[in-house]
């Protein structure tokens, strides 16, 4: 399936829970099917740490998880990430390093915009992986009255503190490389970048993963070669736009929503919607058990763990078939009973 045009939603100078303006904002997103006479048969999809829109086409399809024919597909843009308003769309190294802080508080009620604009009344599932979980989370805790079911892969309800170390040492990785300036990026911090790159690998996966040298079924026929894609993986990135989404990334917190004083337990005690959480017991930070503490808070939660060696990148779509599988059928589940 090819994905569909990329479409533009306009939301003005948008206001920050960090105090700040985003200027002109934009969302972009891709649709999917049509929506139903009820206006509640959608499926929403958004966007992960370096993903986009397009992102979940491998799991898009007749047979596939997510089936057209049967429900209104929407997949939006994560701001930062290249297409909705980030940083490397901006004309000068001043705009650029002045970006402000999105919060994923900002993104998800930008997408509610989003979602009234086109008419939709009500959401079936809020499917997500890695950052999109959280935003999944985010929906469930911002709009209860909205949402019917959520499936958070790989992620969880906040950046617990060891995920945050993470994300630290990758952002202090791009700040080390002097053209990064700050987030100005004048000229491409290509040292920072592959630097970047060569540190996240380790975390993406499980030591099975290294020790086993499952990297070669994916036709790398080294270590080494395994570590330089991801280093030139990385380089396809503005690392404006890899800090900017960082930033989201580690600054959210469900327990941080208006009215809940820094309470997770009451900020999940609030969600209504069914939730299976999937996170993969090798992931080295959405772990499996600050998965366990939050599935034991909320009203309606299944902790459905997926088992692989692939660590975090288990669940990133269409990567691997056995992992695909399981996420399918927990999507079907949530679907049918919704």
């Amino acid at each position: 399936m090819i994905a569909p045009p990329l479409q533009t939603f306009p939301l003005g100078d948008l206001r920050l829970v960090s105090g700040g303006v985003l200027a002109d904002a934009r969302l972009t997103y891709r649709c999917w099917g049509a929506l139903n006479a009820a206006a509640d048969n959608v499926v929403l999809l958004p966007s992960y740490y370096t993903g986009t829109s397009a992102s979940h086409l491998p799991m898009i399809g007749v047979g596939r998880a997510f089936d057209p024919t049967r429900y209104f597909i929407v997949a939006i843009d994560l701001f930062g990430n290249g297409n909705a308003t980030s940083p490397s769309q901006l004309d000068t190294p001043g705009r650029r390093a002045a970006f402000p802080r999105i919060d994923v508080v900002d993104n998800v009620a930008a997408q509610h915009r989003l979602v009234a604009a086109l008419g939709i009344r009500r959401i079936r599932l809020v499917y997500g992986w890695s950052l999109a979980a959280i935003q999944a989370y985010f929906w469930a805790a911002m709009y209860p009255d909205a949402v019917d079911a959520i499936l958070p892969v790989c992620g969880a309800s906040r950046c617990w503190p060891q995920n945050r170390v993470f994300l630290e040492g990758l952002r202090s990785i791009l700040a080390a490389d002097p053209a990064f300036a700050g987030g100005a990026c004048e000229s491409v911090p290509e040292m920072g970048l592959r630097a970047f790159g060569r540190s996240y690998a380790g975390w993406a996966f499980s030591p099975a993963f290294y020790r086993d040298e499952l990297y070669k079924v994916a036709g790398f026929a080294t270590l080494e070669d395994f570590l330089a894609f991801w280093e030139e993986d990385h380089l396809s990135w503005h690392a404006a736009d890899l800090n900017a989404t960082l930033v989201t990334w580690m600054t959210a917190d469900i327990a941080t929503l208006p009215g809940h004083g820094g309470d997770l337990a009451g900020a999940l005690g609030a969600v209504r919607a069914r939730c299976i959480a999937m996170p993969c017991d090798e992931d080295r930070y959405f772990t499996l058990e600050e998965n366990r503490i939050e599935a034991g808070l909320l009203a309606r939660a299944e902790l459905r763990p997926i088992r692989s060696p692939y660590g975090h990148c288990a669940g990133g779509p269409g990567r691997f078939p056995k992992e695909m599988e399981q996420i399918a059928d927990a999507v079907r589940d949530l679907l049918e009973d919704s």
